[in-house]
């Protein structure tokens, strides 16, 4: 017997006056897993939370959480919290005032309200800090506050919009894995946009990446990485990203398809040894390894990783091998090709 999905989205669609925000959007989440709608600015992943936390309302399609259609209902009717890339606190009131805000306007008894403010600043390492304001904080902590506002709120579903963009990025690292071991030892159910595919792929189960809002491929970042359904997936998830080049510069390949190959499947060999020559034009240290870019006609992002410090004069030119297995074949609009 199959268990109904606890979030499930069903042919989706919003537009402002006839332009397109998001389109057949179809979507089933589990309950307890971390999913990350990712994608370019403007994409339609803000559009999809929204129509998913009763912010907009759809112009097609049902929204159903935890089985119950909601696709009209209001926001406070949908049992979920949301944490935004704006920390929305109030600059007035202090740590645990801001945190417990809404469970006093739920009227929820002190004794619960005291005894959810302990738990969620033991979570989010905020203890201590109950009295200050948010303007005594740095901006790791105001996260943290919002992060804390959302477990008090004991809901199963959380609602994440950007709420790392604001941070610089050793607090982002920080931050982020504060977030997926929270939601690890909470068990909700986390939707999370992001235009950083680094964080989508560190911390979701499932990625859904989108582009003109249209979904492109939903499945785990492994699957993304390794199997990208068209170019525009193979080009968006990684880094570097995915080489590109047409089929006919490699034999047995024909005409009008594209290839794809990742930086860490090609490997320099010496001179007439190799399956493509390119001339080199860049190098950049990583400290681990070295990057070092390269040109050839029909390819786009060519590129190779070396370990260590291995510069490479501009101009150079070197031959690279790769071998069929590790190719990624698309057809003639860039979509993938079995086998």
């Amino acid at each position: 017997m199959t268990t109904s999905p606890f979030v499930k989205l069903d042919g989706v669609a919003k537009r402002w006056n006839g332009q397109l925000g998001v389109e057949g959007i179809t979507l089933d989440i589990p309950e307890g897993s971390f999913t990350a709608l990712l994608g370019p600015s403007g994409c339609g992943k803000s559009t999809t939370l929204r129509l998913l936390a009763g912010l907009e309302l759809p112009d097609e399609g049902k929204i159903l959480i935890d089985t119950k259609d909601v696709t009209t209902s209001a926001a406070s009717d949908r049992n979920l919290s949301m944490v935004f890339q704006s920390y929305a606190l109030f600059p007035h009131l202090s740590v645990a005032e801001n945190v417990v805000f809404g469970l006093k306007v739920r009227r929820v008894p002190k004794k619960e309200r005291l005894e959810k403010l302990h738990r969620a600043l033991e979570i989010t390492g905020l203890l201590g800090l109950e009295d200050r304001k948010p303007g005594e904080l740095s901006g790791g902590q105001r996260q943290r506050v919002a992060l804390a506002r959302a477990i008090v709120a004991g809901q199963r579903l959380c609602l994440m919009d950007e709420p790392l963009s604001n941070l610089d990025a050793k607090l982002r690292n920080a931050v982020r894995k504060d977030i997926k071991k929270l939601q690890r030892e909470l068990g909700i159910t986390v939707v999370y946009v992001t235009h950083d595919q680094t964080e989508a792929m560190s911390m979701a189960d499932t990625v859904v990446l989108m582009k003109d809002g249209h979904i492109q491929q939903v499945g785990s970042p492994e699957d993304l990485y390794s199997r990208p359904n068209n170019t525009f997936v193979a080009e968006f998830v990684g880094a570097p990203p995915m080489a590109l080049f047409q089929s006919s510069v490699l034999e047995g390949f024909g005409e009008d398809k594209t290839i794809g190959i990742r930086a860490e499947n090609i490997q320099i060999v010496p001179r007439g040894e190799g399956r493509m020559r390119c001339t080199v034009n860049e190098s950049e240290f990583l400290g681990a390894e070295t990057l070092i870019g390269l040109d050839h006609a029909g390819a786009e992002g060519l590129c190779v990783l070396k370990p260590g410090l291995s510069l490479m004069a501009e101009g150079n030119e070197i031959d690279i091998m790769f071998s069929d297995e590790n190719l990624h074949v698309f057809d003639a609009v860039g979509q993938r090709m079995v086998g």
